[in-house]
């Protein structure tokens, strides 16, 4: 194996190694640079498999992908042959397709000293609001995927037999390698030298090694007239791949001086639209030789390709280059053409042409629309819904001059569109929406996008787009409130209103159902497609008045879209309720001698329904000639003031009539029991005037009853309890006579010493409240054997002497008299008899009391009073039986 060598070649790798440093400490190392034209570069290696991963747009764009609406990617749709990547449409990430990326095949004419194999693509970042035109750049980078090759299997090289040690022989059918840089072609070698042949490479300008053949001793052509080997060449890449051709060096003669071209590098530029036969360049070699071995001529080298000696004729004689054929701007960019100038007998002098064709517009002006919005057929389909500068296409405009000036682009037709220049590309032009679209106005509409060059060429491409309807628009109501009147006790399935709603979206998105709301009763059914509203039950106006509840109409569009509307529902009222106590009787109890018209209490009366129907009068039907009852307020009041003692229990039934048509009515029954007042002293029977008298024989034993003085009081409970005491005595020790205080019993205390008449003045009194009523009685007693002289005594009874007054209780001077214990004793059961009777009493205006809210004791009640209504009677015939008793008993004295 032989090393590069000569002085180009060192610099040359030099500069090479800092292309490369530069490179890979450039943006590009970092996996994408973002310019401010919008431009991503990526980097890739060719040959990947499917599905390997290129680049993030969105992250490299620094976009927020979490945006609503969200971020969406999208690439122009192309032929699946001519589909190398695949991109993610929400994160932009670009993948490598099932289309295997060849650098090779994809750039037959890149090369390392232009910008590589780069795989252009226009990304259109969606929405509208989000919108940008980027221009994605793949960089291809080569891989060690290619062998070296010769042009030939056999190349032949002439060597003169004169050729002095170390002379130079070039080897003009070098290999090729299409990979790049160090995968190319890196050195030669010789599988066998012969011992007088080596091999070394040279680097042209161009940067193409060029192996030589370098003779290493001296050549005897009758010795030897040909050597035959192979030659080897290696390219640069781990492990190296090899390429072979067989070496044929024959032994010629040869002349002393050979051809020099004037210059080695040549470079000329071409244009795309340069005619046939244009003269491109002359190539000059001279030979210092005279006469035929000056003869010089000039042919390209069998590493030409045909194609390229066909568009490029060499002028053998003369070295010039003539352009021969039609440029393809479309497959190459630049040629190579290695020219050799031939002399007789000499190694033919190298010189490399190097040609740039500048492409230029081959034809008439062309427009190359890209669509960013869904089109098939050249017909655009966009929703409604997208918002005002929504991008439509990209219009590319070709074939234009290099400068561009003259060409118009615009657009004709009417609606909310425009086409302008995009302000980041040249000849690149946006079609987008200026409006938001609306289909219920319009369905459709026809561009026109002209192309206008200076010489008059008029170019037009038409579109068609056609707008999509969408779910935008909610179902309206006839009217947002649905007021409806219903009498109560309706028969169910009634109905009560038809709400209607209509919807300007088309098909099934303008369909509207009806539904209720969540806070509708149960009762109320709403039909889905024909919008009836009826109810299920019968409605009572005194359960609820008024319904308000909430109606729905939904589209069936998606995704769905709803308007809502009220219904309030007003029951009327009917006649349906009758007027009701609220107690099913009343019982009032009343003090007598209660003032006239004084109120009684009230009877508290309802009726459920409303208006008239509501409205209730109050009669009585019995005892209104004694009551009278306040038909606003049920105050029931008595005419004059009442008398227990004449009537003490009054039974009313009261009507309660309301206003409907018909009327409605109930009774009840008012109980009003009378409570006793004491108003009524007690009054004596017996004895019977002040004036009568009774005889006391002087024989009779202490302890005897003498008499008993008999009242009774009209009054009830307590303020009917009598007391009895002596208050006043004429004729009398003191002590003499005792009078029980509950029965009236009078009783002899002493022996009687004397004779004559003893006169007792009682006090009858009731225990009656606030103050207790009485009455008087002398009490005469005549202590004598016999009644001898009736004149004598009633003289006596007419007299004036004074009575001492006792000023003590009847009980006080009862227990002065009897100081005794045994005295005293007899009278203890009394008090607590008296206390008991109170007691007992109180707890009977207790109950009687709580009576009033405990229904339960009616009956007991009712019993009670019909037995006070009789106690009375029946106590007064008693009492009179007893008056005649003690009548007789005077007669008989």
């Amino acid at each position: 194996m032989f090393n590069k060598t000569g002085p180009g070649l060192s610099s040359r790798g030099v500069l090479w190694g800092l292309c490369i440093l530069l490179l890979y400490t450039s943006p590009l190392s970092s996996f994408a640079n973002f310019s401010q034209a919008k431009e991503l570069v990526y980097k890739i290696k060719e040959g990947l498999p499917s599905g390997t991963l290129i680049g993030s747009m969105g992250s490299d764009l620094h976009l927020d992908l979490s945006l609503d609406p969200h971020v969406s990617f999208n690439l122009p749709q192309k032929k699946p042959s001519d589909q190398y990547v695949t991109l993610n449409s929400t994160t932009g990430q670009l993948f490598t397709s099932g289309n295997d990326i060849d650098r090779e095949t994809l750039c037959p004419d890149a090369s390392e000293y232009n910008e590589g194999c780069v795989l252009s693509l226009d990304v259109f970042v969606l929405p509208q609001q989000y919108f940008q035109l980027v221009k994605v750049k793949i960089l291809v980078e080569d891989v060690n995927d290619n062998r070296p090759r010769f042009p030939t299997g056999e190349i032949r090289v002439s060597v003169p037999e004169n050729t002095q040690v170390n002379a130079r022989f070039a080897v003009e059918q070098s290999a090729t390698d299409p990979d790049l840089g160090f995968h190319g072609v890196q050195t030669y070698w010789l599988v066998n030298d012969f011992g007088v042949f080596t091999l070394d490479v040279e680097e042209n300008e161009g940067g193409e090694l060029t192996p030589f053949l370098i003779v290493t001793d001296e050549l005897d052509r009758e010795r030897q007239d040909e050597y035959v080997t192979d030659i080897i060449a290696e390219d640069g890449g781990l492990p190296p791949l090899l390429g072979t051709a067989t070496l044929r060096i024959i032994i010629t003669d040869v002349n002393d001086n050979c051809p020099q071209f004037t210059e080695s590098q040549v470079n000329v530029t071409l244009y795309g639209n340069t005619t046939k036969g244009e003269h491109l360049s002359r190539l000059h070699a001279f030979d210092p030789d005279q006469g035929a071995n000056a003869v010089i001529s000039y042919a390209y080298s069998d590493r030409v390709p045909r194609e390229a000696r066909a568009l490029f004729h060499l002028d053998r004689i003369t070295g010039v280059i003539k352009l021969s054929g039609q440029i393809n701007t479309a497959t190459g960019k630049f040629y190579k053409l290695t020219v050799l100038a031939n002399g007789p007998g000499c190694v033919p002098a190298v010189a490399m042409v190097t040609v740039h064709v500048i492409r230029v517009a081959s034809g008439p002006p062309v427009i190359m629309p890209r669509y960013i919005a869904a089109e098939k057929d050249g017909v655009v389909t966009m929703k409604e819904s997208e918002p005002p500068f929504s991008p439509i296409a990209f219009f590319t405009v070709k074939n234009t001059d290099q400068r561009g000036q003259g060409t118009e682009c615009l657009l004709e037709g009417s609606g909310p569109f425009r086409l302008s220049p995009y302000k980041l590309f040249k000849n690149e032009y946006l079609l987008e929406t200026t409006e938001p679209l609306d289909y219920e106005q319009r369905q459709d509409y026809e561009l026109t996008v002209v192309l206008r060059n200076p010489r008059g060429l008029v170019i037009n491409t038409f579109i068609k787009i056609l707008v999509l309807d969408e779910n935008d628009n909610a179902p309206v109501f006839k009217q947002s409130l649905y007021e409806v009147s219903m009498e109560e006790n309706n028969p169910p399935n009634s109905f009560l209103s038809q709400i209607q709603a209509t919807d300007q979206d088309s098909e099934a998105r303008g369909e509207v159902i009806y539904l209720l709301g969540s806070d509708a009763p149960s009762v109320f059914l709403l039909d889905r497609l024909t919008g009836v509203l009826t109810v299920s039950t019968s409605l009572d106006r005194e359960e609820k008045q008024t319904f308000r509840f909430m109606v729905r109409a939904v589209d069936r569009g998606t995704p769905r879209r709803e308007s809502i509307a009220t219904v309030v529902i007003t029951v009327l009222d009917r006649n349906d309720n009758s007027p009701r106590f609220i107690n099913k009787d009343f019982t009032f109890f009343v003090p007598e001698n209660f003032p006239g018209f004084g109120e009684i209490g009230v009877l508290s009366v309802t009726d459920a329904d409303a208006g008239e129907n509501g409205w209730v009068a109050l009669s009585i039907l019995n005892g209104s000639d004694i009551f009278v009852i306040d038909t606003g307020r049920g105050a029931l009041r008595a005419r004059t003031p009442l008398d227990r003692e004449q009537q003490g229990t009054y039974y009313l039934w009261i009507e309660a009539v309301d206003g409907g048509e018909p009327s409605l009515s109930c009774l009840t029954m008012v109980t009003v029991l009378l409570l006793d007042v004491n108003d009524n002293p007690p009054v004596v029977l017996f004895p019977q005037s002040n004036q009568s008298y009774m005889l006391v024989l002087p024989s009779t034993l202490p302890g005897t009853s003498i008499t008993e003085v008999y009242a009774v009081d009209k009054d009830t409970g307590m303020n009917a309890v009598i007391a009895y005491s002596i208050i006043k005595r004429k004729g009398d020790e003191p002590g003499s006579f005792d009078i029980d205080p509950d029965t009236g019993n009078i009783t002899l205390n002493r022996e009687l010493s004397d004779r004559g008449l003893y006169s007792l003045l009682v006090k009858v009194s009731d225990h009656g409240q606030p103050e207790p009523l009485h009455s008087t009685v002398l009490v005469n007693l005549f202590v004598n054997e016999t009644v001898s002289n009736e004149s004598y005594i009633q003289s006596l009874l007419s007299g004036e002497a004074e009575i001492q007054t006792e000023e003590k209780p009847w009980y006080v001077g009862k227990l002065t008299e009897r100081p005794d214990r045994e005295d005293v004793l007899p009278c203890q059961p009394l008090l607590v008899a008296l206390s008991v009777t109170c007691l007992g009493l109180f707890c009977i205006v207790v109950t009687l009391t709580a009576y009033i809210c405990c229904k339960k004791l009616k009956k007991w009640k009712k019993h009670q009073m019909k037995r006070l209504e009789v106690e009375m009677p029946l106590k007064m015939n008693g009492d009179l039986q007893d008056v005649d008793r003690k009548r007789m008993e005077i007669s008989n004295i």
